[in-house]
C-alpha cells in the first residue's frame, strides 16, 4: 500500500521541507501502549499524534519498529521489511502514515543499515560455511596466528569489536552488542539488498529516513589497528568515559571514504521520489563535524546530518554553542545540519546540564528557544516538551545491556527511555499494564493534561515558540552571525533576504542588563519572555531572552 495516495492538502510536496524543520522522535517502545502489554505500539503512536501536531512540529522520526528479538531494542533488526509484532502490523503503520499526513506530519523511520541481528536470516545463513551464497555479506577474519582476534578494534558496547564463532572457525566484526554483526557493504550484494529495503519503505509512504550510524557503514579491507588516541583528546561523547573505547582514534573501523559512493546511491534512490530527506547520526567525538559536513555536501548524499557535540555532557555555554556552530559552518559549508539536546542515547539534557539549576522550568524554556533559534533543522525528544528529567532507576529495573555493562560507573540509557507521561496517574496513562520500564514518580507532576492548558508551563512554551519560529523564515532558512559570546550571554543575528532577527540569551541564573545594537529594532511578541527596556539598555531576568527584527 503506497500511503501517499491518501495525503491531505496539508501536507504538499516540498522538496525543501526539511530545511529548519523541526523533527519529532519518538521511542516507540515508551509513547503509547493501546493493547495492554506494557510496551508502546504502532497505534499508540497514531493515537497521540494530535498531540504532535499541536506542538507544531513538522515530522516524526519513529526509533525502530522492525522485526527483532530486542536485545538492543530495536536496533538489532532481523527483518526490514515487517513490523515487529510488538509494535503491530504493517498495516498499523500505513494507517498511521495515513493519520500523520492528514495532521500535517511527515514521517521519518529509523534505518539501521550497519548491523542487523545475529538471528537475521542474512547473518544465519552467511555463518553457516565459509562456501554459502551470503558467505561475505557480513565482515569476517581469521584470527591472529595464536587465535586471538585480527586487530585491536573495539565496540561500542565495551570489549573486543570481533566475536569468535565455532561454525566457521573465524572471527565476526560487531561495532556494537556481539548480537549484531556488522554487514560488509563491500559487498555489492549488500548494498543492493539495502537500497531495496529503502525501497520497500518509501513505496509504502515514509518522507525520510533517519540514518543510524551512518559512518559505521564500511570498514578498512586490510583490517589495519586503530592508533592510540592521546588521553588529553579523548572525550565521552560518543561513549562513556569508563569504556576504552575512548582510547583510540577510529579511523579503520569506521568513518571510511566508500560511505560517500554508498551515500550518493542510496540518494538517489530518495530522489525517485518526492520531497524526501534522510538524516544521518554521526557517532565520533573526534571528527564528527567534518564527517558531517563531508555527508551533507554536494547536494548527493544526505540532506542533514547531527554529531554529538550537543549530545555531551559538557556544560552549554554561550562560547561553546557559537563554537559549535561555527566549525560545523567552516566543515560543511555547503552542508546542513540537525541538531539535538536529548535523545534515546543520552542523558536529558534538563538533567545533563541542569541538575543543580533551582527554576526547572525557565532553564527548560531557554533551552528550547535556543535550540529552535539555531541555524538548522531540529530533532525533539519525545517528553522533551514536558521538561522530563533523566529516571532514576535501580540496578534491577534496567533492560539496557550497555548500562548492566558499566553500572553503576554508567547506568546506560534507561533513564531517558522511561514511558511518556499523558496524565498524572501512576501509569502515567501510558498502558494498563506494568509498563516495561517503570514509570518516575517525579514525572508525573509533568504530564501533559497538567501542563495542557497552563500558560506558564513548558508545554505550552513549546507550542508557543515552534509558532513564533514558524512566523519569521529566517529562523528556519537564515544564516547566523555571532555579537555577542562572553560570560552568559549570546546573541546572534538571523537573515534571511531583507529579514534580519537579532536573537539575545541570558544562559544563567542571574539577571543580566545588556546594551541593545544601535539600529532600529522591532521588538518581537509571541515568544513567552518576559523583559524590560530602559534608553538603550534591556534587563534580561534569569534564563531570559529578548527577540526584535532590524528595521
Amino acid at each position: 500500500m503506497n500511503t501517499t495516495e491518501t495525503t491531505s492538502s496539508l501536507l504538499r510536496p516540498d522538496k525543501d521541507w526539511w530545511r529548519g524543520a523541526v523533527i519529532y522522535q519518538i521511542y516507540p517502545r515508551s509513547f503509547q501502549d493501546t493493547n495492554g502489554d506494557g510496551i508502546g505500539d504502532l497505534k499508540g503512536i497514531t493515537a497521540r499524534l494530535p498531540h504532535v501536531a499541536s506542538l507544531g512540529a513538522d515530522a516524526i522520526w519513529i526509533s525502530p519498529f522492525f522485526t527483532s528479538p530486542m536485545r538492543d531494542f530495536g536496533y538489532d533488526v532481523s527483518n526490514y521489511k515487517d513490523v515487529d509484532p510488538i509494535f503491530g502490523t504493517l498495516e498499523d503503520f500505513d494507517a498511521l502514515i495515513a493519520e500523520a499526513h492528514r495532521l500535517g506530519l511527515r514521517v521519518m523511520i529509523d534505518l539501521v543499515l550497519s548491523h542487523t541481528s545475529d538471528q537475521h536470516p542474512w547473518f544465519v545463513e552467511s555463518r553457516s560455511s565459509r562456501s554459502n551464497a551470503k558467505a561475505d555479506w557480513y565482515v569476517w577474519a581469521d584470527s591472529k596466528p595464536d587465535g586471538t582476534p585480527p586487530n585491536n578494534w573495539l565496540s561500542i558496547f565495551g570489549g573486543s569489536a570481533w566475536a569468535w564463532d565455532t561454525t566457521r572457525l573465524q572471527y565476526y566484526l560487531h561495532n556494537f552488542l556481539t548480537s549484531q554483526p556488522d554487514l560488509n557493504l563491500h559487498n555489492p550484494e549488500v548494498q543492493e539488498a539495502l537500497l531495496a529495503v529503502e525501497r520497500f519503505w518509501l513505496e509504502r509512504g515514509v518522507d525520510g529516513f533517519r540514518l543510524d550510524t551512518i559512518n559505521f557503514y564500511f570498514h578498512d579491507k586490510q583490517l589495519r589497528d586503530n592508533p592510540a588516541l592521546a588521553p588529553e583528546r579523548r572525550n565521552a561523547s560518543t561513549a562513556p568515559a569508563v569504556n576504552p573505547y575512548n582510547y583510540q582514534e577510529h579511523i579503520y573501523d569506521k568513518n571510511r571514504p566508500e560511505n560517500l559512493e554508498f551515500l550518493k546511491r542510496f540518494r538517489a534512490v530518495m530522489d525517485e521520489f518526492p520531497a524526501i530527506a534522510a538524516v544521518g547520526e554521526v557517532g565520533d567525538s573526534q571528527r564528527g563535524l567534518e564527517i558531517a559536513g563531508e555527508y551533507t555536501s554536494g547536494g548527493d548524499k544526505v540532506h542533514m546530518c547531527y554529531a554529538f557535540e550537543f549530545l555531551a555532557p559538557d556544560t552549554l555555554t554561550p562560547h561553546g554553542v557559537a563554537e559549535v556552530l561555527l566549525d560545523f559552518q567552516k566543515a560543511a559549508p555547503e552542508g546542513w545540519a540537525c541538531w539535538a539536546f536529548s535523545n534515546h542515547d543520552v542523558v536529558r539534557h534538563v538533567s545533563r546540564w541542569g541538575h543543580r539549576i533551582a527554576d526547572h522550568d525557565a532553564h527548560a524554556k531557554l533551552l528550547a528557544s535556543l535550540l529552535m533559534s539555531f541555524r538548522g533543522s531540529v530533532c525533539i525528544y519525545q517528553g522533551e516538551e514536558l521538561a522530563l528529567t533523566e529516571a532514576e532507576l535501580a540496578y534491577e529495573d534496567l533492560r539496557d545491556p550497555y548500562g548492566i555493562q558499566f553500572w553503576p560507573d554508567f547506568k546506560g540509557r534507561d533513564g531517558c527511555r522511561t514511558p511518556m507521561v499523558w496524565e498524572s496517574l501512576p501509569d502515567g496513562g501510558f498502558s494498563d499494564a506494568k509498563p516495561w520500564l517503570p514509570i518516575s514518580e517525579s514525572h508525573l507532576s509533568q504530564a501533559v493534561a497538567v501542563q495542557e492548558g497552563d500558560p506558564k508551563s513548558v508545554l505550552q512554551h513549546y507550542r508557543r515558540f515552534l509558532q513564533f519560529r514558524k512566523a519569521y523564515p529566517a529562523f528556519a532558512k537564515g544564516e547566523i552571525d555571532f555579537v555577542e559570546t562572553k560570560g552568559s550571554v549570546l546573541a546572534f543575528l538571523r537573515s534571511f533576504g531583507n529579514e534580519k532577527l537579532f536573537c539575545l540569551f541570558n544562559m544563567s541564573g542571574e539577571p543580566v542588563t545588556k546594551e541593545l545594537p544601535r539600529a532600529r529594532l522591532e521588538v518581537l511578541e509571541g515568544h513567552g519572555f518576559v523583559f524590560e527596556i530602559m534608553d538603550n539598555e534591556i534587563n534580561l531576568p534569569a534564563w531570559g531572552a529578548f527577540f526584535a527584527r532590524l528595521v
